[in-house]
């Protein structure tokens, strides 16, 4: 069984709806879950508008509550995906080895290999930030589910 973890900073907006989307996207086979670098919203639910966006497209995260990456996360999840080069390096600093470094991958780079774009965090702007985020997420996912399956 895969396991496959979405990172954000704070949990609330990118990472849970690329949680959502992913799993959309996979048989029970796999196991998606989300976490952020900081601890900000931890057992809060995702932002009103990542909600919003994600039932837009039939997709139900609102049950889904913040919490913390941490170093064990390492040993659980086969794949960690961020969604920008500061969730990537907060993420790093707490590698153990070469191993845990190899899971960690900037989401994007699956759809625009090498380029090490990031998924802007829509927190502090409108809904259209929401609706960009989760078209670049589906993406990316849609890329990640068919190498998966």
């Amino acid at each position: 069984m895969t396991k496959i973890l979405m990172v954000c900073l704070g949990n609330i907006c990118r990472s849970p709806l690329a949680e959502g989307i992913l799993k959309s996207k996979l048989s029970k086979d796999f196991i998606v879950d989300s976490a952020g670098t900081a601890n900000y919203h931890s057992g809060a639910a995702p932002d009103t508008r990542s909600i919003a966006v994600a039932r837009k497209y039939g997709l139900d995260i609102s049950n889904l509550k913040g919490r913390q990456f941490n170093v064990t996360d390492f040993d659980t999840f086969d794949l960690i995906y961020v969604m920008d080069q500061s969730n990537y390096n907060n993420v790093i600093k707490l590698a153990r080895h070469n191993e845990d470094i190899a899971k960690v991958k900037l989401i994007l780079n699956e759809v625009h290999e090498g380029k090490n774009y990031e998924v802007p965090d829509p927190y502090y702007g409108g809904d259209h930030g929401f609706e960009n985020v989760y078209q670049m997420l589906d993406e990316a996912c849609d890329v990640i589910a068919s190498s998966l399956i």
